[in-house]
């Protein structure tokens, strides 16, 4: 439905509201101090912001002691397959997300010549822990450009907005093949041009830009790295110049910061082709960081970098996470005790089954006696995620599985299954391998250079689950700790992201926006604690996190999550670059 204004129809009539939430507290998503105000949504459109009349409304929303806010964007996602078999998007649907970019880190789905679609699906499997089978069975694989992709994934039912970047290795592999996984590889003149001329074909179709992978961790399977880790940085110049000469489009890249096999970085170096390229395009340019302790102050650096490359026309935007990023243990898929013999014999079990199996005491007895030899030091920076507590990410030495065990006098494999055991398998260890430093996390999430993402929803399945850093934002660094103002922050996860990637009137809540909201009960927002499902095709396992505090979330003036459960509407669009 075309927007209208507030209270008329076309012959100047008075009109009944479809929706009207009232009695909230507005935070706007510009900044601005929040206000209570009621917000009318007439079709996919707000219509008014204050006072409004709910007579004869379709429906009426009391947001009564509850902040209205727009619905969260986020600009860091994998779910490029699963939007094809998972209408939810979970686990964004759970943290307010309305909207989500797809493509990161060079991965993508196209351009796609015939019988690559395993090479693809291996690779997003190898660096991002999507099961390649369940990629393949989900996805139709009916395109061959990055256009062609949008438009299959324009005609799947999706309950969130969903844009997408196209990607460096589908681009590399679509133009050069095998060869361009090879360390040595350089482009031809040719070779370049055909891969500008995807990016220009992608971006002129919709695409939100071009993402690159420069990370030494992102590996095909059999081991060589992905095509354009070691490129030199003139031929993205190339292959980018289509976002300068149309005006279009953003730069994102998980940079390659660290030197191979020795210690030291190279931060100054990725950074100044970053710095050069978006000055030289005219075109912002964001990029994964993190802290990470073995790097000292590493985050710093990049930070200050990027702040000194704007002062000189550049526009980076180092790409943070509010929380720490760690590996997840789990009963029921991986646990820390996978590589002990008496274990190893029951893992092909499902959790009922393994949980049998390690409360048979004489098989328990094995296990300990097997995983006594051990060594206790991981251990000590690894921490327990109890079924029976609020979930949290702040930890002390007191909380690890090593300090656990040593306060009870037993190794700390026999602490960890005794944990499991009282919790009936439910229990999650977090191991943090990025983000350990709650200060150097306060740096980044308060600096003004830094743009919120990596929640890297769809990725690392079995791994990591990151996909709920809205709702801890809100609730740890705005509520608890008051690091950020509640305007601040809902503006870090709404026109922030939004007005970047340039998503067209989403991230606000003003007449004339699109309608989508949320309904915020501030003070009980909390995390669940995270659980396996086996919902991908083929019954693949993933880690799914949800969350209370989040009463409404509204897609396109359509109610879509409500308490934290699925409504049944399917409002969610695709979003293209071309969008006016």
């Amino acid at each position: 439905m075309a927007y209208r204004g507030p209270y008329l129809d076309a012959e100047g009539a008075n009109m009944a509201h479809d929706l009207v939430i009232t009695g909230g507290t507005v935070v706007d998503g510009t900044g601005a101090v929040p206000v209570r105000a009621d917000v009318a949504v007439d079709g996919d459109r707000i219509t008014a912001v204050g006072a409004v009349d709910t007579a004869g409304a379709g429906r009426v929303i009391d947001a009564e002691g509850r902040h209205v806010t727009p619905g969260f964007v986020d600009l860091h996602s994998h779910l490029d397959a699963q939007v094809a078999w998972d209408p939810q998007m979970s686990s964004s649907c759970y943290h307010g997300v309305t909207s989500v970019m797809m493509g990161n880190c060079g991965m993508t789905f196209a351009p796609l010549r015939p019988g690559q679609a395993e090479v693809l699906a291996n690779a997003m499997e190898s660096v991002e822990d999507i099961p390649a089978s369940s990629i393949l069975q989900g996805l139709s694989w009916d395109w061959e450009t990055y256009g062609q992709y949008l438009d299959a994934i324009d005609e799947v039912p999706k309950g969130i907005n969903t844009g997408g970047y196209v990607g460096d290795v589908a681009i590399r592999l679509y133009v050069a093949g095998d060869a361009a996984c090879e360390r040595d590889f350089v482009a031809t003149p040719e070779q370049l041009s055909q891969m500008a001329a995807q990016v220009d074909e992608a971006i002129r179709s919709g695409a939100f830009g071009y993402s690159i992978s420069r990370s030494l961790f992102h590996r095909v399977p059999d081991g060589r790295n992905v095509p354009g880790t070691w490129s030199d940085p003139s031929e993205f110049f190339t292959i980018a110049a289509p976002l300068g000469e149309l005006g279009r489009g953003v730069l994102e890249s998980a940079p390659r910061y660290n030197l191979e096999n020795q210690p030291g970085s190279r931060v100054e170096e990725e950074l100044a082709w970053m710095a050069e390229i978006s000055r030289s395009l005219g075109r912002p340019f964001s990029f994964n960081l993190q802290q990470i302790r073995d790097l000292g102050d590493h985050y710093r650096q990049v930070m200050e970098l990027a702040e000194q490359a704007n002062n000189n026309g550049s526009q980076l935007r180092p790409q943070i996470t509010p929380r720490s990023v760690g590996v997840l243990f789990s009963l029921a898929a991986n646990t820390l005790i996978d590589d002990v013999p008496a274990f190893a014999e029951i893992s092909h079990l499902d959790l009922a089954g393994r949980l049998a199996g390690i409360r048979d005491p004489e098989r328990r007895a094995r296990i300990i006696e097997q995983g006594s030899s051990k060594d206790v030091d991981p251990f000590t920076r690894m921490y327990l995620m109890p079924a029976d507590e609020p979930v949290r990410y702040e930890y002390t030495d007191d909380d690890s599985i090593a300090a656990i065990a040593q306060r009870t006098g037993i190794h700390p494999v026999e602490a960890y299954l005794d944990t499991l055991d009282r919790s009936d398998g439910r229990a999650i260890v977090n191991w943090p391998v990025m983000n350990q430093s709650s200060e150097a996390i306060e740096e980044m999430v308060t600096s003004p250079v830094t743009i919120l993402g990596l929640a890297d929803t769809g990725a690392h399945a079995t791994q990591i689950m990151d996909a709920s850093q809205p709702t801890y934002l809100l609730s740890h660094w705005v509520r608890d700790l008051g690091v950020l103002s509640l305007q601040e922050g809902i503006r870090r996860l709404t026109s922030d992201t939004a007005d970047f990637i340039g998503y067209v009137d989403r991230g606000v809540i003003k007449e004339g926006a699109y309608a989508d909201l949320n309904v915020l009960d501030i003070d009980g927002m909390a995390l669940a604690l995270p659980e396996i499902v086996h919902d991908f095709p083929g019954g693949a396992p993933r880690f799914v996190q949800k969350a209370s505090g989040i009463d409404h979330s509204i897609v396109n003036g359509v109610p879509f999550m409500e308490a934290g459960e699925h409504t049944g509407a399917l409002a969610g669009r695709l979003l293209r670059s071309t969008d006016a």
